[in-house]
């Protein structure tokens, strides 16, 4: 299952520039390495879209964090200013909590894909989908199905 969509909110607008400012420091890179560069720390489990990515690299720029040239085909390479390397030195516990954010969903990912977790969060899903595919639930059977689902979410929680 793809949680992208849902992931795409979990990160302020700050953190995105912060992560770029780390990732062109390192080396300097067109958006589309950018993105992939942040998805592949997560890996997978959260792509950054163009939309939110562009008009980022535009506003470091502007505020002289980063510059950009101009490549054969049109291509902007972006890469940090010194002003940009010293506004990125000045926040490394924020940029160590937003890459620890990331490398959470990495763990989960890895987690999910064990198959015996992937077989039994399909079959809660199929079991729950069927049940609710049959027609109106009467009170009695909606407490003992959520009943159901709060004994089983405490006892993952405290596992």
């Amino acid at each position: 299952m793809n949680h992208k969509h849902r992931r795409e909110r979990m990160f302020e607008t700050g953190d995105i520039r912060l992560l770029m400012l780390h990732f062109l420091q390192r080396r300097c890179a067109h958006g589309y390495e950018l993105i992939k560069a942040i998805e592949e720390l997560s890996k997978g489990e959260y792509t950054p879209s163009a939309s939110i990515i562009y008009p980022n690299l535009t506003f470091l720029e502007e505020q002289g964090l980063i510059s950009a040239s101009q490549e054969e085909g049109g291509k902007k390479q972006y890469s940090i200013t010194p002003e940009g390397a010293q506004s990125l030195a000045g926040q490394e516990e924020l940029l160590g909590s937003v890459t620890e954010k990331l490398h959470s969903l990495a763990i989960l990912s890895n987690n999910r894909s064990i198959p015996e977790m992937q077989r039994a969060i399909n079959n809660i899903r199929m079991a729950l989908n069927l049940r609710l595919a049959k027609g109106p639930i009467e009170q009695e059977t909606l407490y003992k199905i959520t009943d159901a689902l709060d004994r089983a979410t405490k006892e993952i929680e405290r596992s």
